[in-house]
């Protein structure tokens, strides 16, 4: 895992698109069906928006019928933080990147890997690197 990247809120800001600050930023979330990976089938890395972070790879992406990008693990290492999530009137467990703690969304006990877990992820969060031939 590389240093922890700490910027100031006006310095987000500037890196991010609002929707990106919305959701790393301020734990917000994408409606369903409308981010820009939750249907992608390409071979490849999804990496943190905010600081280019490796998060997960497409093996472990499936089509939870969600709405968002849904993984069954993370990339190998410490690439996530979990976190328990009390709002909303809920009990989740969220997840945030390691090295810049943004948010990037929520893991449930409802998975088809091995471990049972569904990582249910904003697009919003996500860059993409396609696999190189």
């Amino acid at each position: 895992m590389t240093d922890k990247l700490n910027l100031t809120e006006e310095e987000w800001r500037e890196r991010l698109t609002p929707e990106q600050y919305q959701v790393l930023r301020q734990a917000g979330t994408e409606r369903a069906f409308t981010g820009k990976y939750e249907s992608n089938k390409q071979a490849g890395m999804y990496t943190c928006a905010g600081c280019g972070a490796p998060l997960f790879s497409s093996e472990t992406k499936y089509n939870s019928g969600s709405g968002w990008p849904s993984y069954t693990a993370p990339v190998a290492g410490d690439a996530v933080d979990e976190h328990r999530d009390v709002s909303h009137g809920m009990v989740r467990t969220e997840v945030t990147c390691a090295r810049c703690e943004g948010h990037l969304g929520h893991v449930f006990p409802d998975g088809p890997g091995p471990d049972g877990l569904r990582y249910c992820i904003n697009s919003a969060s996500l860059d993409f690197k396609p696999k190189e031939d």
